[in-house]
């Protein structure tokens, strides 16, 4: 007797009726949508009368107040210092926890351990681990660094695992099939097609660490977050003002930077 697979005539379906489904996904999402605006309780009167207040606060911003740049290039520097110390560590202790969550490599239990640890990490905000280094530390750039540390595990052992699992499968099994021992695999199966990846990765949470670095200088953990929320616990929001186009400008560039050699890193 042949046998007719049920494949055919579930797509024929799919396919006749997917104006339908589209109609079931966009319903769904308004109704998402409508219930997660009624959990804000938005105050619109309340919203409209608070304008005033929020431009009166805009307008102390300016003109910025120039003679506190140097202040600034100096903080801003401290605040580099500590994204790039503190990715470098998190990057080079990402990688054993990557590999131990790879579905491709690793076995069941230790993936389990590992994604636990990933999540775990990434559950708390860098301002608390912020907090936790500065009593641990003391105020200062070594307790935002440590803290960008651990923040950076968090997400570039993520990166670094989806990285190593969206290796061509087609590509190892060939290297087995002509007797290539496991080191050999990931010389020379696995590694060029992960390291373009987990370095346009790096270089991302690079750029994003100088910004999460400015928030942690919030809770006392150096660079230019400290200075800035000085100037502002101070009333001296003309110089916050500097800070901030400071860390604009620097940023900006640094983006353009890591944009350009993630591009290089795409192509290779």
């Amino acid at each position: 007797m042949k046998k007719y697979s049920n494949s055919p005539i579930i797509s024929q379906l799919l396919h006749r009726y997917s104006w339908l489904i589209n109609l079931m996904i966009i319903i769904v999402m308004g109704i998402a949508y409508i219930w997660a605006l009624q959990g804000l309780k938005i105050d619109l009167p309340l919203l409209k009368e608070s304008f005033p207040f929020i431009i009166d606060f805009i307008s102390r911003l300016f003109p910025p107040n120039w003679e506190v740049v140097n202040v600034a290039i100096e903080a801003l520097i401290e605040t580099v210092q500590m994204s790039l110390w503190g990715t470098t560590i998190g990057a080079i202790l990402s990688v054993p926890i990557a590999i131990a969550s790879a579905n491709n490599i690793a076995p069941l239990w230790l993936r389990w351990l590992a994604n636990l640890l990933q999540n775990t990490v990434r559950s708390v905000p860098s301002i608390i681990l912020g907090l936790i280094f500065v009593a641990a530390t003391g105020l200062g750039a070594p307790a935002g660094t440590l803290a960008l540390c651990i923040y950076t595990i968090g997400y570039l052992a993520k990166f670094y695992q989806q990285a190593i699992e969206a290796v061509d499968a087609r590509s190892l099994e060939s290297l087995e099939v002509i007797g290539a021992s496991k080191i050999q695999i990931a010389k020379y199966g696995i590694l060029p097609q992960v390291i373009p990846l987990g370095l346009g990765y790096t270089l991302w949470m690079f750029e994003y660490n100088i910004r999460a670095a400015s928030v942690l200088g919030a809770v006392g953990a150096g660079g230019i977050g400290f200075k800035l929320k000085g100037y502002i616990d101070g009333f001296e929001y003309n110089k916050a003002t500097t800070m901030m186009l400071v860390l604009l400008v620097v940023v900006t560039v640094i983006d353009v930077i890591s944009s350009k050699l993630r591009r290089y890193l795409d192509s290779i």
